[in-house]
């Protein structure tokens, strides 16, 4: 049986003692700050969580970017010289296109080591859910299965991971081109919050809205209640952007509210957070399958 290393990406949020832990690997997408590029990196080594977030709050120009051709070279190639395959599970391509991009490097690796093995899966998911799978994948490379039939459980139960998010206001989304101007001005006028999951087809958008940011954080336990799977796994992830106070609470409610359950609180790292913003919120589980899209026009 050939040897296979898992890779995720920036968006999967994994620390490094976790990442240490289940043998994962990732690769790193870009941050643009003000015109210079950096790594978005999960161990944030050039710049911190505040820092990021500060710019954001200062109004600075922070933008992303998808894993480039030559990441994606200097990643994999160690590997493939040592005989070993990738599997590398991306944020949902209709997030990034870093999938793609990694298609095309790994047609140009393959001519060098035809011999070897390189398959990359849109997880339809993003941040902490991400992660998860990447975990769940690595605990199953651990069990012994192959890279085919780690490939396939991922298929069979990449939707089966849920995540419900907030954030404090809809400024940076307004910034990041993702709701109208108007929109964002209506909603932080009255304090309106949206609800947000990752549909079927790997979109995120909002399901409902609620009043107050009390209100948007008791709203993602009540989500996450309705969906979670304790028994099939108990671990949890509260991620936020800088409020962690706010994370605690919502890890103390869950802790009370849903025995048995597991839960890690967790920053959120630049990917996402160029995109909503110091405030976000968000819980992520393992439960029942996302079966609602964008276009199938259910919306609260």
């Amino acid at each position: 049986m050939s040897k296979f290393q898992i890779f995720t990406d920036s968006n999967s949020e994994l620390d490094a003692a976790t990442r240490k832990a289940h043998h994962l690997e990732y690769v790193h997408m870009g941050v643009t700050h003000n015109g210079e590029d950096l790594p978005a990196d999960l161990d944030w080594k050039q710049y911190s969580p505040e820092e990021l977030y500060g710019w954001m709050k200062d109004g600075h120009s922070v933008k992303t970017s998808a894993v480039s051709m030559a990441e994606f070279d200097s990643a994999f190639r160690p590997f493939l010289e040592k005989g070993i395959d990738i599997l590398y599970i991306a944020c949902s391509t209709k997030l990034t296109a870093s999938l793609n991009t990694c298609r095309l490097a790994s047609e140009e690796l393959l001519k060098e080591f035809p011999e070897r093995r390189i398959v990359g899966i849109d997880s339809l998911n993003a941040c902490f859910c991400l992660g998860m799978i990447a975990i769940d994948a690595a605990k199953k490379q651990d069990e012994g299965l192959s890279l085919d039939e780690v490939v396939q459980w991922v298929e069979d139960n990449k939707l089966k991971y849920n995540f419900f998010a907030t954030v404090e206001t809809l400024t940076y989304m307004k910034r990041a081109g993702r709701i109208k101007g108007s929109k964002a001005f209506m909603g932080n006028l009255f304090g309106v919050k949206p609800i947000f999951i990752s549909d079927a087809h790997g979109n995120n958008f909002g399901i409902k809205t609620v009043r107050g940011t009390k209100k948007a954080d008791e709203e993602l336990v009540e989500c996450l209640k309705k969906v979670i799977d304790v028994k099939a796994r108990p671990e949890v992830y509260v991620g936020h952007a800088v409020c962690l106070e706010r994370a605690q609470k919502v890890k103390e409610r869950l802790e009370k509210e849903v025995p048995g359950i597991k839960v890690s609180i967790g920053i959120i790292g630049p990917i996402v957070g160029a995109t909503t913003g110091p405030g976000m919120l968000a819980v992520f589980c393992y439960g029942k399958e996302v079966t609602r899209y964008e276009g199938d026009g259910i919306k609260e």
